[in-house]
């Protein structure tokens, strides 16, 4: 894999969890395990083990492996491997950018970015995807026409926590069943993955964004996107919910005229490179806030 920091510095990496992907979706033996491994029911029992305490001995090795450090965490004890993969962060590690104009990520994340070009289909890892197709919706599409859309790519050692990323005012959660494959860009070769994937989304009428789609998307192994609220006012900042066990994917879609993308973002990500960000780090700017300037 090719990531960026955010010192602009472009390096490549492949951890356990690309090499074991890699393995699983890249040979004929691996997809067949697959094809069990993604059916619904084998996540619920595997996020069932994985919230009993039996699950605790994983906890030491994980942090260990994924070199986290977990000064930044809570100081408590774990009643099993759910419970510190959701752990909660300390005050102050994620702080939000002072100026409500800037975009910023709503969760820690390997960042891709795209324009939603005419015809309302965008690039990951070389794997197109329209829009209508990831909402099912043409109506909702349409709206998105020549705006962005903006990739999250939460990873197994990432805070699998995720905030409000503006005040507004936000529509029910709609969910769409599907099967549990990874998001994982190596994947991408194998399966559509995200017209594959359960999914969440809800709509946002932002007060510096304008009108903007989150959705969170499951995969492999992880048995449950868990939304804390439905519709009603959302506060900047205010955690929106988390993801149990796993790797997983949040998309953000903005209208053209009301955000403006990094520019840096989106050319990294001509590049086949990954910004890697923290919550609370800069995605854009609202598009006032840039004309302004």
């Amino acid at each position: 894999m090719k990531y960026v920091d955010q010192k602009g510095r472009c390096y490549e990496e492949e951890t356990f969890q690309d090499k074991f992907l890699k393995l699983l979706y890249g040979t004929y033996i691996g997809r067949i395990k697959l094809k069990i491994l993604t059916k619904p029911w084998v996540s619920r029992l595997g996020g069932l083990f994985l919230s009993t305490g039996c699950s605790k001995c994983m906890i030491e090795r994980f942090v260990r492996k994924n070199k986290i450090d977990m000064r930044e965490y809570e100081d408590r004890i774990y009643t099993s491997y759910n419970d510190f993969f959701t752990r909660r962060i300390k005050p102050g590690k994620r702080p939000l950018p002072e100026d409500q104009h800037i975009l910023f990520s709503p969760c820690d994340c390997k960042a891709s970015a795209y324009r939603i070009t005419e015809d309302t289909s965008f690039c990951v890892k070389d794997t197109v995807y329209t829009v209508e197709s990831l909402l099912r919706s043409r109506k909702i599409a349409d709206h998105f026409k020549n705006g962005y859309a903006v990739i999250l790519r939460l990873t197994v050692d990432d805070y699998h926590r995720y905030c409000y990323f503006d005040n507004g005012i936000k529509s029910r959660n709609y969910f769409i069943k599907g099967a549990y494959h990874t998001v994982n860009p190596t994947a991408n070769d194998y399966v559509s993955v995200y017209k594959e994937n359960a999914r969440e989304f809800t709509m946002m009428k932002t007060e510096h964004f304008g009108d903007a789609v989150q959705m969170e998307v499951g995969a492999l192994m992880v048995g449950r996107i868990v939304n804390h609220h439905e519709e009603g006012i959302m506060r900047r900042g205010m955690e929106k919910g988390y993801f149990e066990f796993g790797g997983s994917t949040i998309v953000l879609l903005f209208r053209g005229d009301k955000v403006d993308i990094d520019e840096c973002l989106l050319e990294r990500t001509k590049d086949g490179c990954e910004t890697k960000l923290k919550q609370g780090q800069r995605l854009g700017v609202a598009q006032n806030r840039s004309l302004q300037s």
